[in-house]
């Protein structure tokens, strides 16, 4: 039996995965991400935990077939990471850098991506070949799977989903400087901005107005209870995850759409509300495309670098 590692690198924390080749989670753990000194201390950190947990199983190392990785930024195929801002990376070579640490070998990508590849193998999106993947959390992030093979990119920015525009005519810029991007309204931030632009242009009582400061969950909750102006709050929202995703779909055509991220919390009828608008938007041959939950919570992430690391390194 061969064994390997998935890592999921986030701005806090670092989540370890201890996989067997059969995909089986073995044991995991979190450390803290260190990302003062321009995150130099993230890879021996990285690198010092997995041999921790070796010396404490008895593994042996001829016994590992890699480690896959995840990071917030692209990292083309290569595993040449292009800045990671929030880790405070600059240029370099993850593959070679990791692989000096642990002597072993590593394959990287970007962090929403690999979620993906996770979903797709382990969860929402199992059984299927062809997947699109949204991550709908403080920003809009994704992942797309086409004949069982994760998109990256030429420049590793590949499945960067969100920054699909839906409305050029958006006044506020988003994050990456363009206007009207899908992650200024389908993010958890997205809603509370449809949210504040719609009470302050209607004047109809909601118990929205007495909440402050509003979040995501305080309009799916409000809708929840009957309250009108939260309800016409969210059709606003599934028209732009409906037109969003559809717009993906006439590209990809995929089996399955998969929903992750805190927005997803709201379960059934975030998909039921997406699907209306989705079947309204897409092109008439992609309508048949099946819509899931993610399924695999925080643990995408390591199960998708171990993925990678399997597809890479794990084969006769």
């Amino acid at each position: 039996m061969k064994y390997g590692f998935g890592v999921d690198l986030g701005g806090t924390t670092v989540k370890i995965g201890f996989f067997n080749e059969r995909g089986v989670m073995q044991g995991k753990w979190e450390i803290p991400t260190r990302t003062a000194e321009r995150g130099r201390h993230i890879l021996p950190d990285i690198a010092a935990s997995i041999r921790q947990h070796l010396d404490k199983t008895g593994i042996p190392d001829s016994d590992i077939l890699g480690i896959g990785i995840g990071v917030p930024g692209p990292v083309d195929p290569k595993g040449n990471v292009n800045k990671c801002v929030n880790l405070g990376w600059g240029v370099f070579n993850l593959h070679q850098a990791l692989s000096t640490l642990t002597g072993f070998p590593v394959k990287g990508g970007n962090d929403a991506n690999v979620a993906a590849l996770g979903e797709y193998w382990m969860g929402g999106g199992m059984g299927s070949s062809n997947m699109v993947f949204a991550t709908l959390g403080t920003g809009v992030g994704g992942g797309i799977i086409v004949g069982g093979e994760l998109i990256h990119g030429y420049h590793g920015s590949g499945g960067e989903i969100g920054h699909i525009v839906l409305d050029k005519n958006e006044p506020e810029a988003c994050g990456c400087g363009k206007h009207g991007c899908a992650e200024q309204y389908c993010s958890a931030t997205g809603v509370v901005r449809v949210a504040e632009r719609y009470l302050a242009a209607h004047p109809e009582p909601s118990a929205l107005r007495d909440i402050f400061p509003l979040t995501c969950k305080d309009v799916f909750d409000a809708s929840a209870t009957g309250d009108r102006v939260a309800a016409a709050i969210l059709e606003q929202v599934y028209d732009y995850l409906g037109q969003f995703l559809a717009d993906i779909c006439c590209v990809i055509d995929p089996e399955v759409v998969v929903l992750g991220g805190g927005v997803s919390k709201a379960g059934l009828p975030l998909l039921d509300g997406a699907r209306r608008y989705f079947n309204k938007y897409v092109f008439h041959a992609a309508k048949g495309a099946r819509f899931a939950l993610a399924s695999l919570g925080n643990d995408a992430g390591t199960y998708g670098a171990f993925k990678l690391a399997l597809n890479e390194f794990g084969k006769d």
